[in-house]
This record gives structure tokens, C-alpha cells and sequence, in this order.
């Protein structure tokens, strides 16, 4: 008697061991493909039918419709709130985000946030990144680089006369915010005239554009690479193609229980983009369904996975039932989604009937 197991591969199916009744034997199959089939009498299983279809290794989650995830401004310097951007304004590149003791904090553009204060002799990707800013401001007589030279020390002097701050030449860390690109301001967190500390926050801001924001199990991290293609489903049922803009790991802590644990939970932050930003007018914060696809195959013979045999010889099979005899063949396996595996081998066609455990 031969005793087949029936395992899971990808999806976590549940392990089945199986007897094989009446079974003589299965030999002769190595590595999950091969010709060689053994012949058994067997009762009456359960059966399912060999299908062609496409298969799609994915998932459908609920979004956020809205900016994007929502950022925080935190003041590095001490004194008193004297202004704030409006809420829902849109604050670009060289434009004041808020202002302490009447001096403005300025927004521009890159992704290393301000660390320190730049002056001449200091280097760094942050130095750069200041100097790029600069140029995009109409501001010249220096080489963007990596180092901060007296010809950088002047520009900044004449960035500093258009702002009406102190011409000092060097930019003092809290001076100025980095974001991505032109942020949209969502809400304040402090009233004009607050006093202000270090690491207090101000402001949250968002990007411009209208995004869909989901979250994933760390477990399905494969689904949203950068770049990739999904289907948005909007409220209304229309459905719109996205792309995959930002994939973040974030933590999200719950609430402490009995013992004080927070319950702190690592999940995947997806942001979605969508071309067509007419097709989102009409819709503030909402829910919208987000289809993503890790993989597809088209035009593939397919069966339950609860159908395939773990062969003690190594790989899978199939019980292949035919005029109430049933023999087992070795099967090549591909995709797993659904519940379904993809699968070739001889003798597996489309409507060939498979034994199921009952």
C-alpha cells in the first residue's frame, strides 16, 4: 500500500495524509514530472475537472481615497507661532510654510531631511540638495556639488535678501522643510501666537495629487512592488488604472492591554497613483478597491490544490480517474492562486476528471 500525502505549496492548504486503498503502487516519478503512471482499483472519491482558464496571483483591499499619507512639520526652533499656511493651500518650492519670531520656515524640494546648519566648509548629498534648490530659484554663481563654497555662501545671502531675513550666508537647521515636491496643508496643530519648542509639531501636510492609500500584511509585501500596475475600482463602480508610487514599512501601535503591550503591528503603507485625476473629481476622503496582481499566467490547465499528491518519490501528482479505475500521474506545478495550481504533465488535458479528497 502506498501512502500518499496531500501538502500545501504557496497558501498555506491545509495537510491531508491520504491511504491509498486498493493502490498498487506509485513509482518511477522524480522531481514532479515524469511518464511513468501506476494502475489502482479504488472506490468512489470525490473528483474535480482539469480547467483551463487564467490565473491570477492576487488580492482586493480597501483604500483611502485622499492626498497620500499625511506628513508633520516639526519646528526645530524655539519662539512664537507668528504664521501658517491655510489650511488646503497648496505651498510650492521657496514659499513660506510657517513663520517663528516673524522669520518664515521655507518649503523646498528633496528627500534627505535638513539634519544640520550649512555654511561654508560643510559637505554632503544635503549640500547638493540645498544647491539645486537654489538654482531652480533662479539663483546662480555657484557649482551645484556636494560642497558648500563662499560661492554658495553668496547665493544663499541673496536668497536670504529676497526673504528679508538676516543676510548671514549659512542656512540655520530649522530654517527650512523638505518634501518631495509641492505639499498640500492638511491641518495645524498649533494656533498662531503658540509659543514654539524643538521637536514640536506644527503643521501636517500631503502631496497635491489625489492617491489612494492602502495597507498590506507584511506577508503580502509581494504584491506592491514601485511601479506596478493595479485596477482601481472608484465609489461609484468605475474602474480606473493605477500604479504603485511608494511602498513604506510603518508601525502602527494599538492600544495597551492588560499585561502593557501596545500590540504593535508592522504593516506595508502602499501608495497608489492614478493618471486620470478628472476621474477622482467629485470624491474627498472615500473608499476605493484596490486589485493587485504578483503574477499571471493565461491559458493554464488548472485544479484545486487539494487535488495534488505529494509523491514519496519527490513532486506532485494527480489521481487521474477514468472508467472507474484511477491511476496516479506526475505533475509539473506553476502558479498557486485561488485555491487553484497551475499544472501540465501526460495524460492532463482540459476535462480530465481528478480524484478529491472527500
Amino acid at each position: 500500500m502506498t501512502r500518499r500525502t496531500r501538502l500545501p505549496a504557496a497558501g498555506g492548504v491545509a495537510l491531508v495524509l491520504v491511504a491509498g486503498a486498493g493502490v498498487a503502487a506509485a513509482v518511477g516519478f522524480g522531481g514532479g514530472s515524469g511518464d511513468d503512471s501506476a494502475e489502482a482499483r479504488t472506490g468512489t472519491p470525490g473528483s474535480a475537472t482539469v480547467t483551463r482558464q487564467t490565473l491570477a496571483d492576487g488580492e482586493t483591499v480597501d483604500g483611502e481615497l485622499g492626498y497620500g499619507p499625511s506628513r508633520t512639520a516639526t519646528s526645530r526652533l524655539p519662539g512664537t507661532l507668528t504664521a501658517l499656511a491655510d489650511t488646503g493651500t497648496t505651498v510650492a518650492r521657496g514659499k513660506t510654510l510657517y513663520a517663528v519670531d516673524n522669520d518664515p520656515v521655507v518649503l523646498l524640494y528633496g528627500r534627505l531631511p535638513a539634519y544640520r546648519t550649512l555654511q561654508p566648509g560643510v559637505e554632503g548629498s544635503d549640500v547638493r540638495q540645498l544647491e539645486r534648490n537654489l538654482e531652480a530659484l533662479g539663483y546662480s554663481g555657484f557649482t551645484v556639488d556636494d560642497a558648500y563654497t563662499w560661492a554658495t555662501a553668496e547665493a544663499v545671502r541673496a536668497w536670504q535678501e529676497d526673504l528679508g531675513v538676516p543676510e548671514t550666508g549659512r542656512v540655520e537647521l530649522g530654517r527650512i522643510e523638505f518634501a518631495d515636491g509641492a505639499v498640500r496643508v492638511e491641518g495645524h496643530q498649533l494656533e498662531v501666537g503658540a509659543a514654539v519648542q524643538p521637536g514640536q509639531a506644527v503643521l501636517t501636510y500631503t502631496g497635491t495629487r489625489r492617491l489612494i492609500t492602502v495597507e498590506l500584511d507584511v506577508d503580502d509585501r509581494r504584491l506592491a512592488e514601485r511601479g506596478t500596475a493595479v485596477q482601481v475600482t472608484l465609489p461609484d463602480g468605475r474602474p480606473v488604472a493605477g500604479k504603485v508610487d511608494r511602498v513604506e514599512t510603518v508601525i502602527r501601535n494599538g492600544s495597551a492591554d492588560a499585561g502593557g503591550d501596545t500590540g504593535a503591528e508592522t504593516r506595508i503603507e502602499v501608495t497608489v497613483a492614478v493618471d486620470d485625476q478628472k476621474a477622482l473629481a467629485g470624491f474627498d476622503r472615500a473608499s476605493a478597491e484596490i486589485t493587485f496582481t504578483a503574477s499571471e499566467r493565461t491559458d493554464v490547465l488548472t485544479v484545486p490544490v487539494a487535488a495534488l499528491l505529494a509523491l514519496a518519490e519527490g513532486g506532485y501528482g494527480l489521481e487521474v480517474l477514468d472508467e472507474g479505475s484511477s491511476r496516479i500521474v506526475a505533475v509539473t506545478t506553476g502558479l498557486f492562486a485561488d485555491g487553484r495550481v497551475e499544472v501540465s504533465g501526460d495524460g492532463i488535458a482540459e476535462g480530465t476528471t481528478v480524484g478529491m479528497p472527500r
